[in-house]
């Protein structure tokens, strides 16, 4: 198929009006007549036109013979994205493309209302584009009937697989009929893909594989530019001024990353959106419209965010961090060089990690031409050549264009009209950055001492208390202040704040790079003092508590330490009252005894009296009968605090209504009466 003359009449049209008129190879391929109604597993490049392609391979299962759907009811297919952006960009798509054939679309994605989503579910809908996770939520509470379903399309399959949405994906293919056909798109096809297909296709399914392995992305020109650490942020600020692209994105590893750079860029003049894990669905939904609209022309993201989004005019990618494998690397690359257009991949790479780059592009199968990001000069230049280049020298002057150029030429010769010209040509953008040397990989700068020049001092608002240190303080002052190395003299490091010692001409570019907070990061800022600061009156932190030695008495312990005699007979004492002292000593007569002689336990829980005293004898400590008697309790009785005495001194406290209180005797017969055991008969 050459053109889209195969297809119904509403799409046909639809395609014309927006320009297509030679679809690409992977539409070819998955709209072959004999592939019709047979599962595919399709492995195509992002950019390849995989959207369009399976809507066009959908046409025939979904639409009637007129071309047209019918009452939207129960979906007729499930297309499953592993992030919000592409489902919604799947969403677009279906929706300009059907949209003659009276397509009613609904979305089940993170991050919206599903209670809206429910509502239009319940309404009624032809196609339901999803993300994984929401999409499970919805089946599992019985909002989405899957009886009627035709068809299954997984985009990204492999993203959604390292994306830990596995078990998510059976749960939904388990609820689907088994008549369904099964579309799988994925840019590679590792073996988790394909046990996927070989369980969840049927027998006859076919593979595809579009394009040449050997050429991946041929629409795309990857280039790695090896840099010193501490000039990352300014050799990508050299790309972006030397390039201009229409618009570029920067991919970073962290979402920290992902908001120091938009920080960062945007104290530059540059205009940044950022789109992260850390965003709400309305933040990003207005980030990508930005940049559709062109109020934007950088957007920094992660990996999972940028996952799968068209961004119209992206001529430029740009790899702050390095990918962690070559699958993110052509995933993070297809933003550009989509549908035929040329686009640029730039690897940013640190002289340390050219092994690891070197690595990622062999196992990508890519070749790229490997130098250093542009200089100053070059972007200079480069301004000169485009401005030279504008349209705007050959269109003809209107009137009052021809007046005003009058009253410049009046009033300035042309040296100067075109030397201003240039000025403010420049001053539209930021100034480009001065690189550094690249170091080659392995070798040590030496650099001989020499008294640090004219310099000024700052407080930065961490010390000990937030545990910083010079070894992590000085790179972040040069990445993110704009300093090397040289520019930073001593650093003094305090309790609550640390002084830093700045050369004077370093100061005022490295203001312009901070802003008027002289906000670092993460909180952190810098404070310019008058003078050098007197670091005797800087907060020293809470002292320390003195430690007492153990051996050292105090003095109050040596006014009041006991004598040798009285020492020892505490040390008597305590062997007769602690029972574990007399274990380690020789047991007296009084334990032998009552381990010799043990007591019967009275019946019927009747204390003894005699016994009582003993116990309580041997727990005071006191042997023999001479020893001095305290007031005595019994432990059994049904008041222990009440001393043991004559009856006669233990009624005085009675009142008249009281009654004594005495043990209840076991009843034998009656109601009440407790089972006793019979003695045994002795024979």
């Amino acid at each position: 198929m050459q053109d889209f003359s195969g297809q119904p009449e509403t799409l046909s049209k639809t395609l014309a009006a927006k320009g297509y008129r030679k679809p690409t190879p992977v539409q070819v391929a998955v709209t072959q007549p004999e592939l019709a109604g047979l599962d595919l597993l399709v492995s195509a490049q992002t950019g390849s036109g995989k959207t369009v392609g399976f809507a066009l391979a959908l046409a025939h299962d979904l639409l009637d013979r007129d071309g047209r759907f019918e009452r939207p009811a129960t979906p007729l297919a499930l297309i499953i994205a592993p992030t919000r952006e592409l489902a919604m960009q799947v969403q677009r798509e279906f929706d300009w493309l059907f949209a003659e054939a009276g397509i009613v679309t609904a979305s089940a994605v993170g991050g919206m209302d599903a209670r809206t989503e429910r509502r239009a579910i319940e309404r009624g809908a032809h196609v339901i584009v999803a993300t994984p996770g929401r999409l499970r939520d919805h089946v599992s509470r019985g909002v989405i009937d899957l009886s009627d379903l035709k068809a299954v399309v997984l985009d990204e399959a492999d993203e959604m697989l390292d994306m830990g949405f596995s078990e998510d994906l059976e749960f939904i293919l388990d609820h689907t009929p088994e008549s369904r056909r099964t579309l799988l798109f994925s840019a590679t096809v590792p073996r988790a893909i394909a046990k996927l297909a070989q369980t969840y296709q049927k027998a006859d399914a076919r593979r595809i594989e579009v394009g040449d392995k050997g050429a991946q992305h041929s629409d795309i020109a990857y280039v790695a530019l090896t840099v010193a650490p501490s000039d990352i942020e300014k050799a990508i600020i050299n790309l972006l001024r030397y390039h201009d692209p229409q618009t570029a994105i920067i991919f970073a590893n962290t979402r920290s990353m992902v908001a120091r750079l938009t920080a960062k860029f945007s104290n530059r003049g540059f205009s940044v959106v950022a789109l992260s894990g850390e965003l709400s669905q309305s933040e990003r939904t207005h980030a990508l419209q930005a940049l559709r609209d062109g109020r934007a022309r950088v957007c920094i993201a992660t990996d999972v965010a940028a996952r799968g989004i068209d961004l119209p005019g992206l001529e430029l990618v740009i790899h702050a961090d390095l990918p962690t494998n070559s699958e993110s690397l052509l995933h993070r690359s297809g933003r550009t060089g989509r549908a035929g257009r040329k686009g640029t991949s730039v690897l940013i790479v640190p002289v340390r990690q050219k092994p690891k780059a070197q690595r990622l592009l062999k196992f990508a199968n890519l070749e790229a031409e490997w130098g250093t990001p542009p200089s100053a000069e070059a972007v200079l230049a480069r301004d000169e050549e485009r401005l030279m280049s504008d349209p705007a020298w050959d269109r003809a002057l209107s009137p009052e264009e021809q007046t005003f150029a009058d009253r410049l030429l009046q009033a300035h010769s042309a040296e100067k009209v075109a030397a201003a010209y240039l000025r403010l040509y420049r001053d539209r953008n930021s100034a480009p950055e001065i690189l550094g040397d690249t170091p080659e990989p392995g070798m040590r700068t030496t650099r001989e001492p020499s008294a640090f020049g004219p310099s000024t001092w700052f407080s930065l608002s961490v010390g000990r208390k937030q545990r910083a240190e010079p070894r992590w303080l000085l790179p972040m002052l040069c990445r993110n202040a704009g300093l090397s190395k040289d520019a930073i003299g001593a650093i003094r490091v305090q309790y609550q704040e640390t002084f830093i010692e700045i050369l004077t001409d370093a100061v005022s570019a490295m203001k312009t790079e901070l802003g008027p907070e002289l906000e670092i990061e993460q909180g952190a800022r810098l404070t310019e003092l008058p003078g050098p600061p007197e670091f005797d009156a800087s907060p020293k932190g809470p002292p320390a508590t003195p430690k007492v030695p153990q051996d050292v008495p105090r003095q109050d312990e040596e006014k009041h330490r006991p004598s040798a005699g009285t020492r020892k007979a505490v040390e008597v004492k305590r062997a007769a009252t602690d029972p574990t002292e007399r274990r380690r000593g020789k047991p007296d007569a009084r334990q032998d005894r009552a381990d010799k002689y043990t007591a019967k336990k009275p019946k019927h829980g009747k204390p003894n009296p005699g016994q009582a005293k003993d116990r309580d004898a041997m727990e005071k400590g006191q042997s023999g009968t001479g020893a001095a008697m305290g007031p005595q309790t019994r432990k059994d009785a049904a008041d222990p605090s009440k001393p043991i005495g004559p009856g006669r001194e233990r009624g005085k406290g009675r009142k008249d209504g009281d009654k004594p209180k005495r043990f209840k005797a076991r009843v034998t017969k009656g109601p009440e009466a407790r089972p006793t055991r019979k003695p045994t008969q002795k024979s």
